[in-house]
């Protein structure tokens, strides 16, 4: 019996990606669609007093302007969260479809809806807004202060949440005789997701109900979303995803489909769109979080740790979005990836006048492993250790069980990659090599590891659905809840389909577009939980269809259940072997018999209450050049533990697009604001230094197969983890280089001759 599982299958949508007949939202939408367009304020902070519209309106083809003084008073939540029926689970209601209270430069405010982009652009720049400006605040640890402008009335200090960690005693433990003070604290940047494709949507409304299709991962949420924000029945919106062109988190908010359908229902269910630009993109869309961390290691000369500490604080933005949960998973990953006897732990999420912050590729944890493994690498200088020995030491143990989670980890796996990554690398042979450098130009190695959750369990719910239909020719179509957002996952499924059913997987036909009048239920693409929570619910469904493809066997050919199996799409008698008919003959008999006529398909749920960890690490080779303060990658090594690969192709390829995120996040990207206004810089891909394949060194990718024991197919989470430590192993391979520990990303030229002239590598400017 031949596997798919296992096997580096052709992505079933390459041919049509590749010749451009795959349809994305803005192919699909008619030529004869409203344009709306959204005015974005023009201060950091304070209230609309008043929008003078007639000068828009009196451009020919504008047909409507609505305002934030026009839309329902109506809070709703963003986040792609799943809904919770209790009250302390569900997302904070923060938003309105437009904003008389702006919260940062670039809120929306009112739309002009037109028949054609120049009418409805002119009407943007036609609108006369008059505002009352109040203090703003782009620093999350400054709005904290007394006295600071109150960007959301109900969160005292702009608070939005701060929870503890608190493991032992952190205060007596640190008293212990002999300890060594390791200090640090570190930065990582507001950075945007740069998808292929901007966020866009468009409405309309049909059967007595509202239609909105739009580029997300998270249609069924979306649709939730929708129905709140216009205060209608769930049932009443219809919404649909087709081929989406990446969202790495962004794409996990309902963005603009509330507004979109709003505005639909103002103008009598007319056709409209509404489409980002990418200026827009970057700054009314969804950012990454930019998390400052104060770390506090006290060590004793044998390596071990007394006590540790930490403290982060979430630059937010304007609004809830994904809120608490990014800084909380991260500053919950410093307990578990190096335990110690006693931790405390503080973790601050709170509001500026920034855009919004939500998920993105890694949801917290590249923040938090660039502090904790530059921290890591600082604490192994300071004590005069090898850094790989050093974690060694002081990594998660094989056992180890997190109490929340309920996690554990079965193997040797942070050793194992650790030893692989480092003979992909040469890395002990570099390490010594570099050493005691002098010159101008010098090469350094470094490495960082990272921990990984698969899932939501047991913060939110985990549920999947799948329907398979059986064809006449003994094909067979599924459709599930789960979004392909260009990863991979309807490849990855459909060879699970494949196996779990018993036929080629050239015989499985994914529906990739969902759409939630038709699809079965499914939470979305998010948290690296695809094909870990997608298998239960395929594998379920698989074994439903087998039995019933068997009874109508043993129907068909008098033989009993027990001896009958399918294998690669045929009905065989186990005993012998002996191939009984095809698959395609009996759906063909069992369609269209007069007698016992029966349409063949299967559809089951599955709620998941397990969650796995993920693991691997990063090795990172530079040259930097000391006048120039510049860095120069030479070579990235990732080595991840998923379990189980589904498809090796998709899975390199996956690792390669995250080391390139990370190497854009540790060198070049940062959304910078102007201090005096508020006002975005560099809200382009012409300012914003995106990395490309031209800042790319040679890359390689590398597994070790441990099987997850919790899993139908033994795999766990990859689509985040690649994107998690690449940065601080750049950062730590700077050190190593330059024996220069630099304490935020991107590390620029800017921030390298910082830390440089203050090294003494380079002299003082006077």
């Amino acid at each position: 019996m031949s596997k798919s599982v296992g096997t580096s299958q052709l992505r079933v949508d390459a041919y049509d990606k590749v010749t451009g007949r795959a349809k994305y939202v803005e192919d699909l939408c008619d030529a004869s669609a409203l344009v709306v367009k959204i005015c974005h304020a023009k201060i950091a902070h304070g209230y609309v007093k008043s929008i003078d519209t007639a000068a828009a309106m009196a451009i020919t083809g504008v047909e409507k302007v609505i305002t934030c003084f026009d839309v329902p008073n109506i809070p709703f939540p963003t986040a792609g969260h799943p809904w919770s029926t209790d009250p302390g689970h569900q997302d904070i209601a923060d938003r309105l479809l437009l904003n008389r209270h702006v919260r940062y430069y670039g809120d929306d405010i009112a739309v002009v809806v037109a028949d054609n982009e120049v009418a409805a652009v002119q009407g943007i720049r036609a609108l006369k807004v008059e505002y009352e400006e109040l203090p703003f605040v782009l620093d999350p640890q400054e709005a904290m202060e007394e006295g600071r402008a109150q960007i959301h009335a109900n969160y005292p200090n702009n608070i939005l949440k701060h929870t503890t960690i608190n493991n032992g005693n952190y205060a007596k433990a640190c008293q212990e005789e002999g300890l060594i003070k390791v200090e640090g604290w570190y930065n990582t940047p507001i950075v945007q997701h740069c998808h292929i494709e901007n966020h866009g949507c468009y409405g309309y409304e049909e059967a007595g109900k509202i239609v909105v299709v739009s580029s997300t991962q998270i249609p069924h949420i979306v649709r939730r979303i929708c129905g709140q924000a216009l205060g209608l029945p769930w049932g009443k919106i219809r919404l649909i995803k087709p081929y989406i062109g990446g969202g790495f988190g962004n794409k996990q908010d309902a963005l603009y489909e509330p507004l979109c359908a709003y505005v639909t229902q103002q103008m009598g269910g007319r056709l409209v769109k509404l489409l980002c630009d990418r200026e827009e993109t970057f700054v009314t869309n969804r950012v990454r979080h930019a998390i400052r961390t104060h770390i506090i290691s006290w060590v004793r000369p044998d390596g071990t740790f007394a006590a540790r500490k930490i403290e982060a604080f979430s630059n937010q933005g304007g609004y809830a979005s994904h809120g608490h949960s990014i800084c909380a998973k991260g500053v919950g990953a410093f307990p578990q990836l190096y335990p110690c006897p006693n931790v405390e732990g503080h973790a601050y999420t709170i509001f500026t006048n920034c855009p919004a912050a939500g998920a993105m590729r890694g949801y917290g944890i590249p923040q938090a492993m660039f502090a904790g493994e530059a921290h890591i690498d600082d604490v192994a200088r300071a004590l005069g250790r090898d850094p790989i020995e050093f974690r060694r030491q002081n990594l998660m143990p094989v056992g180890y069980v997190d109490g929340f989670s309920k996690n554990e980890l079965y193997h040797d796996t942070f050793n194992q990659c650790m030893d692989k990554g480092m003979t992909m690398l040469d890395f002990q042979r570099k390490q010594a090599e570099y050493a005691n450098q002098t010159g101008d130009i010098r090469r350094g190695v470094g490495l960082a590891v990272f921990w990984y959750n698969t899932a939501v369990w047991p913060i939110s719910l985990e549920s999947t659905s799948c329907r398979m239909v059986l064809n006449q020719d003994g094909s067979l179509q599924f459709q599930t809840g789960e979004t392909e957002i260009g990863q991979g996952c309807d490849t990855a499924y459909s060879q699970m389909v494949a196996d779990a059913v018993g036929v080629p997987f050239s015989d499985v036909h994914v529906v990739s577009n969902q759409d939630t009048e038709i699809t079965p239920f499914g939470l979305g693409a998010y948290a690296s939980r695809q094909t870990y929570i997608g298998g239960f619910s395929i594998i379920k469904t698989g074994q439903a269809l087998r039995e019933r493809i068997l009874k109508i066997a043993h129907d068909q050919t008098r033989m009993p259940i027990e001896t009958l199996d399918l294998v690669d799409g045929f009905i065989v008698r186990k005993s012998d072997g002996r191939v009984l008919k095809s698959l395609g003959d009996l759906a063909t008999e069992c369609l269209y018999s007069v007698e016992d006529s029966h349409h063949i398909t299967a559809e089951e749920t599955a709620q998941i209450k397990t969650n796995a960890y993920s693991f691997g690490c990063s090795f990172a080779e530079v040259e930097v050049d000391i006048k120039l303060c510049k860095v120069k990658l030479l070579k990235m090594v990732n080595v991840h533990d998923c379990g189980t690969l589904i498809n090796p192709a998709l899975a390199e390829a996956q690792v390669h697009g995250g080391m390139s995120m990370a190497i854009g996040y540790g060198l070049s990207e940062e959304l910078k604001f102007d201090g005096k206004t508020g006002k975005p810089l560099n809200n382009n891909l012409l300012d914003y230094k995106l990395s490309t394949m031209m800042d790319h060194p040679t890359l390689e990718g590398a597994f070790v197969e441990n099987i997850e024991p919790t899993s139908p197919y033994g795999t766990k989470s990859l689509g985040e983890p690649p994107a998690c430590s690449g940065a601080p192993a750049i950062r730590n391979a700077i050190l190593n280089a330059t024996g220069v520990a630099m304490m935020r990303c991107p590390m620029t030229p800017h921030v390298l001759f910082e830390e440089f002239t203050k090294a003494g590598l380079l002299p003082e400017m006077e």
